[in-house]
Protein backbone atom coordinates (compact mmCIF):
# COMPACT_ATOMS: atom_id res chain seq x y z
CA UNK A 1 0.00 0.00 0.00
CA UNK A 2 1.55 3.26 -1.09
CA UNK A 3 -1.27 5.75 -0.53
CA UNK A 4 -2.85 7.00 2.67
CA UNK A 5 -6.25 6.28 1.12
CA UNK A 6 -5.39 2.57 0.99
CA UNK A 7 -4.78 2.48 4.73
CA UNK A 8 -8.07 3.95 5.97
CA UNK A 9 -11.12 1.84 6.79
CA UNK A 10 -14.16 3.94 7.60
CA UNK A 11 -16.37 2.43 10.30
CA UNK A 12 -20.02 2.59 9.26
CA UNK A 13 -21.21 2.59 12.87
CA UNK A 14 -24.64 3.97 12.01
CA UNK A 15 -28.12 2.58 12.70
CA UNK A 16 -29.52 2.16 9.19
CA UNK A 17 -28.66 0.90 5.74
CA UNK A 18 -29.71 4.24 4.26
CA UNK A 19 -27.21 6.18 6.35
CA UNK A 20 -24.48 3.63 5.70
CA UNK A 21 -24.91 3.69 1.93
CA UNK A 22 -25.09 7.48 1.94
CA UNK A 23 -21.74 7.67 3.70
CA UNK A 24 -20.22 5.05 1.45
CA UNK A 25 -21.37 6.96 -1.64
CA UNK A 26 -19.89 10.22 -0.33
CA UNK A 27 -16.54 8.72 0.58
CA UNK A 28 -15.99 6.19 -2.22
CA UNK A 29 -14.12 8.71 -4.36
CA UNK A 30 -11.31 8.71 -1.81
CA UNK A 31 -11.37 5.31 -0.06
CA UNK A 32 -12.53 1.81 -0.84
CA UNK A 33 -12.74 0.00 2.53
CA UNK A 34 -15.62 0.16 5.02
CA UNK A 35 -16.19 -1.58 8.35
CA UNK A 36 -19.59 -3.04 9.19
CA UNK A 37 -19.91 -3.82 12.87
CA UNK A 38 -22.45 -5.18 15.32
CA UNK A 39 -24.82 -2.20 15.36
CA UNK A 40 -25.39 -1.95 11.62
CA UNK A 41 -25.30 -5.70 11.00
CA UNK A 42 -27.83 -6.36 13.77
CA UNK A 43 -30.14 -3.66 12.42
CA UNK A 44 -29.91 -4.52 8.72
CA UNK A 45 -28.42 -8.00 8.41
CA UNK A 46 -26.37 -9.35 5.49
CA UNK A 47 -28.26 -7.21 2.97
CA UNK A 48 -26.31 -4.13 4.03
CA UNK A 49 -23.07 -6.04 3.45
CA UNK A 50 -24.21 -7.01 -0.04
CA UNK A 51 -25.26 -3.42 -0.76
CA UNK A 52 -21.89 -1.95 0.24
CA UNK A 53 -20.06 -4.61 -1.75
CA UNK A 54 -22.29 -3.91 -4.76
CA UNK A 55 -21.05 -0.32 -4.76
CA UNK A 56 -17.58 -1.62 -5.56
CA UNK A 57 -16.24 -1.13 -2.03
CA UNK A 58 -14.51 -3.66 0.20
CA UNK A 59 -16.01 -4.75 3.52
CA UNK A 60 -14.36 -5.46 6.85
CA UNK A 61 -16.98 -7.43 8.78
CA UNK A 62 -16.20 -6.68 12.41
CA UNK A 63 -18.47 -8.99 14.42
CA UNK A 64 -15.74 -10.40 16.67
CA UNK A 65 -16.83 -14.04 16.63
CA UNK A 66 -16.31 -15.90 19.91
CA UNK A 67 -18.20 -19.18 20.20
CA UNK A 68 -17.71 -22.92 20.06
CA UNK A 69 -15.41 -23.98 17.19
CA UNK A 70 -18.14 -25.54 15.02
CA UNK A 71 -20.32 -22.44 15.18
CA UNK A 72 -17.40 -20.15 14.38
CA UNK A 73 -16.32 -22.33 11.46
CA UNK A 74 -19.78 -22.25 9.90
CA UNK A 75 -20.12 -18.52 10.48
CA UNK A 76 -16.76 -17.81 8.87
CA UNK A 77 -17.85 -19.87 5.85
CA UNK A 78 -21.07 -17.86 5.64
CA UNK A 79 -19.10 -14.60 5.76
CA UNK A 80 -16.82 -15.87 3.01
CA UNK A 81 -19.86 -16.62 0.88
CA UNK A 82 -21.01 -13.02 1.36
CA UNK A 83 -17.80 -11.88 -0.29
CA UNK A 84 -16.32 -9.75 2.50
CA UNK A 85 -12.57 -9.20 2.53
CA UNK A 86 -11.82 -9.34 6.28
CA UNK A 87 -13.53 -10.40 9.49
CA UNK A 88 -12.68 -10.57 13.18
CA UNK A 89 -12.57 -13.30 15.79
CA UNK A 90 -11.70 -12.92 19.47
CA UNK A 91 -8.37 -14.64 20.14
CA UNK A 92 -9.50 -15.20 23.71
CA UNK A 93 -11.71 -17.94 22.24
CA UNK A 94 -8.65 -20.20 22.31
CA UNK A 95 -6.69 -22.48 20.02
CA UNK A 96 -9.49 -24.80 18.89
CA UNK A 97 -11.77 -21.92 17.94
CA UNK A 98 -8.98 -20.08 16.10
CA UNK A 99 -8.03 -23.20 14.15
CA UNK A 100 -11.67 -23.76 13.21
CA UNK A 101 -11.96 -20.21 11.88
CA UNK A 102 -8.74 -20.43 9.89
CA UNK A 103 -9.60 -23.84 8.43
CA UNK A 104 -13.14 -22.91 7.34
CA UNK A 105 -13.86 -22.56 3.60
CA UNK A 106 -13.70 -18.79 3.12
CA UNK A 107 -12.56 -17.82 -0.40
CA UNK A 108 -10.10 -14.89 -0.19
CA UNK A 109 -11.27 -13.81 3.26
CA UNK A 110 -8.63 -12.68 5.79
CA UNK A 111 -9.10 -13.70 9.44
CA UNK A 112 -8.09 -11.02 11.93
CA UNK A 113 -7.59 -11.83 15.60
CA UNK A 114 -8.82 -9.29 18.16
CA UNK A 115 -6.50 -8.95 21.16
CA UNK A 116 -7.67 -6.40 23.76
CA UNK A 117 -10.37 -3.87 22.94
CA UNK A 118 -9.32 -0.21 22.85
CA UNK A 119 -11.96 0.59 25.49
CA UNK A 120 -10.24 -1.71 28.01
CA UNK A 121 -7.71 -0.56 30.59
CA UNK A 122 -5.82 -2.59 33.19
CA UNK A 123 -8.57 -2.10 35.76
CA UNK A 124 -11.03 -3.79 33.41
CA UNK A 125 -8.54 -6.57 32.73
CA UNK A 126 -8.31 -7.24 36.47
CA UNK A 127 -12.11 -7.39 36.70
CA UNK A 128 -12.02 -10.28 34.24
CA UNK A 129 -9.31 -12.16 36.11
CA UNK A 130 -6.27 -11.02 34.13
CA UNK A 131 -3.63 -9.45 36.34
CA UNK A 132 -1.02 -8.84 33.66
CA UNK A 133 -0.36 -5.55 31.86
CA UNK A 134 -2.27 -4.78 28.69
CA UNK A 135 0.73 -4.91 26.37
CA UNK A 136 1.71 -8.35 27.72
CA UNK A 137 -1.84 -9.65 27.24
CA UNK A 138 -1.97 -8.27 23.70
CA UNK A 139 1.31 -9.94 22.77
CA UNK A 140 0.28 -13.22 24.42
CA UNK A 141 -2.97 -13.37 22.43
CA UNK A 142 -1.26 -12.25 19.23
CA UNK A 143 1.32 -15.05 19.52
CA UNK A 144 -1.52 -17.54 20.02
CA UNK A 145 -3.34 -16.26 16.95
CA UNK A 146 -0.30 -16.15 14.68
CA UNK A 147 0.75 -19.65 15.76
CA UNK A 148 -2.72 -20.90 14.78
CA UNK A 149 -2.69 -19.21 11.39
CA UNK A 150 -4.57 -15.89 11.55
CA UNK A 151 -3.80 -13.39 8.80
CA UNK A 152 -3.67 -10.32 10.98
CA UNK A 153 -4.04 -8.81 14.41
CA UNK A 154 -6.38 -6.11 15.73
CA UNK A 155 -4.79 -4.08 18.52
CA UNK A 156 -4.67 -0.53 19.76
CA UNK A 157 -2.02 1.73 18.20
CA UNK A 158 -0.04 1.59 21.43
CA UNK A 159 0.85 -2.06 20.83
CA UNK A 160 1.80 -1.77 17.15
CA UNK A 161 5.55 -1.33 17.65
CA UNK A 162 5.77 -4.39 19.91
CA UNK A 163 3.78 -6.45 17.41
CA UNK A 164 5.99 -5.34 14.52
CA UNK A 165 9.09 -6.18 16.54
CA UNK A 166 7.71 -9.66 17.25
CA UNK A 167 6.24 -10.55 13.85
CA UNK A 168 7.81 -8.20 11.30
CA UNK A 169 5.79 -8.15 8.08
CA UNK A 170 4.41 -11.65 8.63
CA UNK A 171 0.97 -10.30 9.57
CA UNK A 172 -1.33 -7.39 8.88
CA UNK A 173 -1.96 -5.03 11.78
CA UNK A 174 -5.31 -3.27 11.95
CA UNK A 175 -5.57 -0.42 14.43
CA UNK A 176 -8.84 0.91 15.81
CA UNK A 177 -8.65 3.69 18.38
CA UNK A 178 -7.58 6.26 15.79
CA UNK A 179 -8.41 9.85 16.64
CA UNK A 180 -7.26 12.89 14.67
CA UNK A 181 -5.77 15.59 16.86
CA UNK A 182 -8.90 17.73 16.41
CA UNK A 183 -11.47 15.06 17.40
CA UNK A 184 -12.84 13.80 20.72
CA UNK A 185 -11.57 10.54 22.20
CA UNK A 186 -15.04 9.18 23.01
CA UNK A 187 -14.91 5.83 24.83
CA UNK A 188 -11.46 4.92 23.49
CA UNK A 189 -8.84 4.68 26.24
CA UNK A 190 -5.83 3.69 24.11
CA UNK A 191 -5.72 5.80 20.97
CA UNK A 192 -3.35 7.69 18.64
CA UNK A 193 -3.57 10.12 15.77
CA UNK A 194 -3.58 8.66 12.25
CA UNK A 195 -0.05 9.91 11.56
CA UNK A 196 1.30 8.38 14.79
CA UNK A 197 -0.31 5.00 14.03
CA UNK A 198 1.07 4.91 10.49
CA UNK A 199 4.55 5.75 11.76
CA UNK A 200 4.22 2.99 14.38
CA UNK A 201 3.63 0.46 11.58
CA UNK A 202 -0.13 -0.03 11.17
CA UNK A 203 -1.33 -1.50 7.87
CA UNK A 204 -4.90 -0.25 8.29
CA UNK A 205 -6.50 2.46 10.42
CA UNK A 206 -10.14 2.09 11.47
CA UNK A 207 -11.71 5.53 11.81
CA UNK A 208 -15.38 6.10 12.60
CA UNK A 209 -16.97 9.05 14.34
CA UNK A 210 -14.28 11.56 13.42
CA UNK A 211 -15.48 11.11 9.83
CA UNK A 212 -19.03 9.78 9.99
CA UNK A 213 -20.28 12.19 12.68
CA UNK A 214 -18.69 15.24 11.05
CA UNK A 215 -20.87 17.89 9.45
CA UNK A 216 -18.99 17.23 6.23
CA UNK A 217 -17.58 13.67 6.19
CA UNK A 218 -15.62 14.29 3.00
CA UNK A 219 -13.96 17.34 4.48
CA UNK A 220 -13.09 15.41 7.65
CA UNK A 221 -11.60 12.59 5.59
CA UNK A 222 -9.60 15.10 3.60
CA UNK A 223 -8.16 16.61 6.79
CA UNK A 224 -7.11 13.13 7.95
CA UNK A 225 -5.48 12.33 4.62
CA UNK A 226 -3.60 15.62 4.76
CA UNK A 227 -2.48 14.85 8.32
CA UNK A 228 -1.09 11.49 7.23
CA UNK A 229 0.56 12.80 4.07
CA UNK A 230 2.21 15.94 5.47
Amino acid sequence: MTNATDKIIVALDVPTKKLALGLAEQLRKEISFFKIGLQLYTAEGPEVVRAVLASGAKVFLDLKFNDIPTTVSRTVEAAGNLGVQMLTIHLSGGSDMIRAAVAAPKNELLILGVTVLTSVNEGILRETGISDKIDNQVLRLAKLGVARGVDGIVASPHEIKALRAEFGDKIKIVAPGIRPSWSESGDQKRFMTPREAIEAGADYLVIGRAITAAKDPCEALGKILDEISD
